[in-house]
């Protein structure tokens, strides 16, 4: 399966270093100062891309350098740094799974324009190639239909976010169930939990966003 890993510049402390490290050996995207990230982890992403304007003179030097192709992008554009790796990601790879590193925390309206992407037309056909990454959470993207989602070993939490209007949401073996849920207003059905590893989702309309996560806080 191919698979393009996506590393934006969001902060550092969100990032999960060791699911950095397992993947060190797939193909990488570096957006903005993500590349850099990169490039201190040991890793060269295929493409290095942004505006570089939180990268210093000596890292974009270093990026020049080292990656093969380095794309230095308008400061003033029509498109987020997130949106650029991910249409890269769709037009030159056509990848089965993108997975998006550095894309939460920091700015709320930089989070909430990352989230609502993949419902944005020109994202739609990957809707459900892509995944979230933090160091806390997971979050996957479903169209209607009748889904099973298996459980994350270190993830204790399962939330089932409706994005958009939602018809028959129904999550019949979760610790909290729910039976044809519909709603016109987007809706977040937060803290349930997994009874086995394996639990089953199914709605008729909408798009649904499948989180899992992990409380630091409490150490589950």
């Amino acid at each position: 399966m191919k698979t393009i890993n996506i590393m934006v510049g969001g902060p550092a402390s969100e990032i999960p270093v060791q699911e950095i490290e397992r993947r060190r050996q797939e193909s990488w995207i570096g957006i903005d100062y993500g590349a850099t990230y990169l490039l201190k982890h040991g890793i060269i992403p295929e493409v290095a891309a942004g505006d570089f304007d939180s990268t210093s003179t000596t890292e974009l030097q270093r990026l020049i350098h080292q990656v093969s192709d380095v794309r230095k992008l308008p400061s003033e554009k029509d498109v987020t740094d997130t949106q650029y790796g991910t249409r890269l990601a769709i037009d030159e790879y056509h990848p089965e799974q993108i997975n998006i590193f550095g894309g939460t925390g920091g700015r709320l309206d930089q989070l909430l324009a990352n989230l609502f992407m993949p419902l944005q037309p020109a994202y739609r056909d990957y809707l459900t190639k892509i995944r979230f990454i933090d160091r806390e959470n997971t979050v996957d993207y479903y169209g209607p239909g009748e889904y099973a989602v298996t459980k994350n070993p270190r993830m204790r939490y399962l939330a089932f976010v409706n994005l958009t209007l939602v018809e028959n949401l129904t999550l019949p073996d979760e610790k909290y169930p729910l039976h044809q849920f519909s709603s016109t207003l987007p809706f977040s059905w937060s803290s349930n939990e997994f009874i086995g590893d394996i639990n089953h989702f199914s709605f008729t309309k909408g798009i649904v966003a499948v989180i899992q996560s992990y409380d630091q806080m409490h150490g589950n």
